[in-house]
């Protein structure tokens, strides 16, 4: 029994056992002498504890497990060998003595078997040993420390978490895929927004999303996870059934598929990252389409002011002021892209380009009427034009002139009027020149649209009508807000 080389089987030939609870070896009952020579002949940690004092026998694998209480702790009390953790063991060796197996896959304490705290964990199971009679006489255990991978396990746990947080709080849409059939084992809130919140963790890409196995995005997976290569997809179109109520929507993507290394180099998933660039190319056309517009109302400008200007100067001076009225215009639009630009906003950006102009002799009358992009600039050429008009011949070129601009909403129309009065006389013009025929084409846009130009010889009137509904901003409200009524130049409303 007790002549096994190991380490623990020389220190029990050499143990004096005649003072020990035990006795000597030779009259150890058969059981006990069973067990011993078990344990000393297996490389599993195996402890034995035996009689009412609870003597302590072990093999190597369990010294390991000792700490530096061994070898002291070798036929000694289990007490006095836990007595750190006894609060936790007590309970155990009590149910062995009673009768009660018990097994752990994973028990941990705070020991001090080394001088200093520390976590430890393990797997075990406690046996009561009987006899013939069926009186138990002691207990065997069979173990292993696996603190090791616990703290592995833990380590794992963390680093998993860490990238779930990542993942989750990523740029775009995030999902993680595992197994040849792409299950679903992660995916953030940006991923079950693009698809429709159908709570797809758990299932295949096929099953949770059925319109892409026919649009190639299957294919690919496979292609990744076949090869070990990731797969960068530009600009790809893509039909998703975002609402069980609404046929399938197009969106445009950029993804990358990336394969996951598995522990035999291998793939074992497939990461997936994708972002929705769909507004992104709507804005791209849409600005595209705006400029191609925009060049043509420049180009339209140049031709009709230098086919009738007198000379080459008064050209470039037109063409310079008209081109400023569109600039600013623009920074009108841009600065309120969501609620459009205001006739009074238009009126002061105007007017600004007159510097030096008081600010008591035009006046503002109008409610806040938001008008969408494109009247918004036939309307700031109108207003330049005759506001260029009334500073060189018209009411704002004496002292005593006066301008007053009334806007109003009608109905389903929306009318604008320029009055001027106090001025030179007035009497119809010779010749139709290019500010005139800017003001006469109207508010672009619009739906009938009509400017009539007055020339009574008590001041210029321009009065333009215009269907309300092609004037304000899609869904815009016209005029919510008090009128504004002010000097032009005053800024107060």
């Amino acid at each position: 029994m007790l002549y096994s080389k190991s380490e623990c089987g020389t220190l029990m030939r050499g143990m004096d056992w005649s003072a020990n609870p035990l006795g000597l070896p030779e009259r150890w009952p058969a059981e006990l002498r069973t067990v011993v020579s078990i344990a000393l002949g297996s490389t599993q940690p195996m402890l034995i504890v035996w009689g009412p004092e609870q003597t302590v026998l072990y093999n190597d694998g369990y010294a390991k497990m000792c700490g530096l209480r061994h070898p002291a702790a070798l036929g000694g009390s289990f007490r006095d060998l836990w007595f750190d953790i006894w609060d936790q063991v007590e309970p155990i060796i009590d149910a062995a003595y009673a009768g009660i197996s018990t097994a752990m896959d994973d028990i941990g304490f705070i020991m001090h078997r080394n001088g200093y705290p520390e976590e430890t964990h393990f797997s075990f199971s406690y046996t009561p040993v009987r006899n013939a009679a069926g009186e138990v006489l002691g207990m065997f255990c069979a173990c292993n420390e696996t603190t090791t991978e616990v703290m592995q396990r833990r380590r794992l746990q963390r680093e998993q978490d860490r990238l779930r947080h990542i993942f989750e709080n990523a740029i775009g849409a995030v999902a993680v895929t595992s197994g040849p059939d792409h299950r679903f084992t992660f995916v953030n809130a940006e991923y079950e927004l693009l698809t429709g919140n159908r709570g797809v963790t758990g299932k295949t890409v096929a099953e949770a999303l059925p319109e892409v196995v026919d649009q190639g995005f299957i294919r690919l997976l496979d292609q990744v996870y076949a090869s070990g290569t990731p797969y960068h997809g530009r600009s790809h179109q893509i039909d998703l059934q975002r609402s069980p109520d609404h046929p399938p929507e197009q969106r445009i993507l950029d993804f990358v598929y990336y394969p996951i290394p598995g522990a035999e180099d291998d793939v074992s998933g497939i990461f997936v990252q994708a972002l929705d660039v769909t507004e992104y190319h709507q804005l791209h056309h849409e600005l595209g389409h705006r400029l191609k517009n925009q060049l043509t109302l420049v180009m339209a400008i140049v031709n009709m002011t230098f086919r009738a200007a007198e000379d080459l100067d008064e050209a470039r001076e037109a063409v310079m002021n008209r081109i400023a009225v569109l600039s600013r215009a623009h920074d009108a639009i841009i600065s309120g892209e969501v609620q459009g630009t205001t006739v009074d906003e238009l009126m002061r950006s105007v007017t600004a380009l007159q510097a030096g102009q008081s600010d008591k002799r035009l006046t503002c009358d109008g409610p806040s009427v938001h008008i969408a992009p494109k009247p918004s600039l036939s309307l700031s050429l109108i207003l330049h034009e005759l506001m260029t008009n009334a500073v060189k011949y018209g009411a704002l070129s004496v002292p005593e002139g006066r301008v007053l601009v009334q806007w109003q909403v009608e109905g389903n129309r929306f009318r604008l009027v320029w009055q001027e009065s106090g001025g030179p006389p007035v009497s119809q013009p010779e010749r139709t020149g290019s500010g005139t025929a800017l003001i006469e084409a109207g508010l672009n846009g619009t739906r009938n649209c009509a400017v009539t130009l007055t020339y009574a010889p008590e001041g210029l009137c321009c009065d333009i009508r215009a269907e309300l509904v092609g004037v304000v901003m899609p869904g815009g409200e016209p005029a919510t807000t008090p009128p504004v009524r002010r000097a032009a130049g005053g800024g107060g409303h």
